[in-house]
């Protein structure tokens, strides 16, 4: 789904390597295999606000911290306490927003690339809900 969102898109790049490497994938080891791949690039890491307070507990934060530049999207507005550059998200959209919608039979038009939107379909992703309870 990654490779039809983003062809054509100028300045993308898919990468196959945590599906290459055996479990248990850490982001430390998605990263150091991104910098082996191109030694010269500059990495931002993308990460909900909602992720901030677990970070602490994450395979070798550390290590990545050093070697990442975490961005934190402001997916609720909320002003959180920490040191990382914030991007404030003004559409209104998750995964789990989305693959709820499928579930339950609603439209998922605007919201992911046509592209996509037509693999989710096809391949009937996402048509059991995700409520165990």
């Amino acid at each position: 789904m990654i490779k039809a969102a983003i062809a054509g898109e100028h300045g993308f790049a898919l990468s196959s390597c945590e599906l290459d490497r055996a479990a248990p994938s850490y982001s430390i080891d998605t990263v150091r295999q991104l910098q082996a791949d191109d030694p010269s690039a500059e990495f931002y890491f993308l990460l909900g606000e909602d992720n901030i307070s677990e970070l602490h507990a994450w395979h070798e934060i550390d290590s990545l911290n050093q070697m990442v530049n975490f961005v934190v999207l402001d997916r609720a507005g909320l002003e959180t306490k920490h040191s990382f550059k914030t991007i404030g998200r003004h559409v209104d959209i998750s995964a789990t927003d989305i693959r709820k919608r499928v579930a339950t039979g609603r439209s998922i038009r605007y919201f992911v690339p046509a592209a996509v939107e037509k693999i989710i379909h096809r391949e009937k992703l996402y048509q059991e809900s995700t409520d165990h309870t």
